[in-house]
């Protein structure tokens, strides 16, 4: 499903006329200005259902994203790094939909979002430090739960039923006493958020996070997963454009994502910006070279 048809970045002519009225001179940059019409000479990105563009490191990958992101108002979890002339920049890009009726693109904003690395690893270190005020939480449960055992009631004499706080200790109290201590520690505090390892959790994150019926900006997703796990997020996102009415624009290095077949691919490194097959990008070819200079150690195996 195609949401997003197109995306226009602001044309050579109005960046020229912005920057001609912007008299400052104490900026060295005026990044995103004239990067990408300029250097790139890319004004139009047409989309497909899966869009995946490609690159070198500062070839404006995760910038484009972001400047998508931006203008459609999607939403995110981790903030970037942007300059002073990111939004004035963004003001100036236009874009083209293929839908239209409001109830509609609600339910489509809804859902969307950019997923990027940083996510990923904020939402695992989320995760252990849960798991670790939990291990606080019950050890003191557990103290708490053994003393009363050995000492009996530490409270008051006798308790006021009048009294709320009087009545939740002596409640809590018979509630200790019935239960051993592993039992009244899990129904009171809950048990860990299970633990995966980078890779896995990575995955998982992609997967809970992309739900049918969205478009989805992912910024480089293969980081932290091995060869396996790139494998089955390429299956998760085919199935997930092609049963599940889903639009991907992403950006990869990684030649598992760039093989998906009747992906559209950008490759960022070309002046101008051209589409081009997975096989002729210079990155896979890096691959395909290195793989090819050790092809008869393979076949000793």
């Amino acid at each position: 499903m195609i949401y997003l048809n197109s995306f226009n970045l602001t044309p050579r002519d109005e960046e020229e006329h912005f920057l001609n009225s912007f008299r400052r001179t104490c900026y060295d940059s005026y990044y995103p200005f004239n990067f990408f019409t300029s250097d790139k000479q890319f004004e139009r990105i047409d989309f497909s259902d899966i869009t995946i563009l490609c690159g070198s490191n500062g070839s404006g990958k995760s910038t484009l994203l972001n400047i998508i992101a931006e203008k459609l108002k999607l939403d995110r979890k981790t903030a970037y790094n942007k300059t002073h002339f990111f939004d004035p920049y963004i003001k100036k890009c236009h874009y083209e939909l293929s839908v239209h009726d409001p109830l509609q693109l609600k339910d489509i904003k809804r859902l969307s979002k950019i997923i990027t690395s940083d996510d990923v690893f904020n939402h695992i270190i989320e995760v252990r430090e849960r798991n670790e005020n939990l291990n606080f939480k019950r050890e003191l449960i557990f103290n708490e739960k053994s003393e009363m055992d050995r000492y009996g009631w530490q409270g008051p004499r006798g308790f006021n039923a009048d009294d709320p706080q009087s009545m939740k200790a002596y409640t809590d109290y018979c509630k200790k006493r019935k239960q051993s201590g592993s039992r009244y520690v899990r129904g009171s505090i809950g048990v860990d958020e299970r633990t995966y390892s980078n890779g896995e959790n990575g995955f998982k994150y992609f997967t809970d996070s992309i739900l049918p019926g969205g478009l989805y900006l992912l910024d480089e997703p293969e980081n932290s997963l091995s060869a396996e796990m790139q494998l089955e997020l390429v299956q998760f996102i085919m199935g997930m454009a092609r049963f599940y009415d889903c639009q991907f624009i992403m950006s990869t290095h990684s030649p598992f994502l760039l093989s998906i077949p009747y992906a559209k691919i950008y490759n960022m490194d070309n002046s101008p910006v051209s589409v081009c097959k997975w096989t002729d990008l210079p990155n896979v070819r890096i691959y395909y070279d290195f793989f090819k200079d050790h092809d008869c150690e393979f076949d000793e195996i």
